[in-house]
């Protein structure tokens, strides 16, 4: 069950992104990115090495469906997997079932869509001060406050 659980969440997430998200954007650009989110959460819960591969394998298959440049969302998401993955603790849920998380995800969000900003929208006339605001921080903030759920979904079997 442990390999199956992810993959239902992506299915969810990726077709919630794929057709919901682009709805709520703010300003057309801005809009949370909840497959990004999926694979902090596993960073965080399994570790370096889970977080990367869970990243490169959701960016993979997420670029395959989106249409996107293939391999900007593989290695944006890699990257947040692995540094989601800096913050496991072994047997110790204090950093995900917390307000610690929701940092977690804004660093992790705030490098990730700012390198696939960097690989997908940058020319040269972009301003990387611009970019690094517009399609780093504002998305991370908002992919942050759908991280919130996590809070309040901890399971039975953690105790605090």
């Amino acid at each position: 069950m442990r390999f199956v659980w992810p993959l239902i969440w992506f299915v969810v997430l990726a077709a919630l992104q794929l057709t919901v998200v682009p709805m709520i954007s703010i300003g057309g650009g801005i809009e949370p990115n909840l497959v990004l989110a999926l694979t902090v959460f596993y960073g965080v819960r399994y570790g370096k090495i889970t977080g990367s591969v869970t990243g490169f394998l959701f960016g993979f298959v997420f670029d395959l469906i989106s249409g996107g440049l293939l391999g900007s969302s593989m290695f944006a998401f890699t990257i947040a997997g692995f540094i989601a993955g800096y913050y496991f603790k072994e047997d110790d849920f204090a950093n995900l079932y917390s307000f610690n998380f929701l940092f977690i995800l804004l660093y992790a969000a705030t490098v990730s869509l700012f390198i696939y900003a960097l690989i997908v929208y940058s020319n040269i006339n972009t301003n990387i001060v611009t970019l690094f605001f517009e399609r780093g921080i504002l998305p991370a903030i908002y992919t942050t406050i759908f991280g919130l759920p996590v809070l309040f979904l901890k399971p039975k079997d953690v105790i605090r």
